[in-house]
């Protein structure tokens, strides 16, 4: 009998590879998308779609803060829940989006 291959420990040296450069695409993401609401006229987005918008990255911004001072605190390397990650990742293509429609009428802040 064959034994089954090892899987890599999640918890090691690749999980740190992988998850260090991610929180800090978020966290760019983040602050981009503030940038981009400093630049964004209401034909664009409503005042109060932006406030929204705005107080969504905000949040994010604080959660992100906070997932990076309990992963620094822990005794080893940790992951982080698809709960968490899930809504910042929706929030980078929100993100995207309105840079889009900043950039088709001409705005690149």
């Amino acid at each position: 009998m064959v034994p089954a291959p090892s899987l890599p420990d999640p918890t090691g040296p690749l999980l740190e590879e992988i998850l260090v450069p991610l929180l800090q695409d978020y966290a760019e993401s983040f602050d981009r998308g503030l940038l981009l609401l400093e630049h964004c006229p209401e034909t664009v987005m409503a005042a109060g779609e932006q406030a929204d918008l705005r107080g969504r990255l905000d949040e994010a911004r604080r959660s992100l803060t906070a997932a990076r001072s309990l992963r620094a605190a822990a005794p080893k390397p940790m992951g982080l829940s698809m709960e968490t990650i899930t809504p910042w990742h929706r929030l980078v293509v929100e993100v995207w989006s309105l840079s889009a429609k900043l950039r088709a009428i001409g705005i690149r802040p």
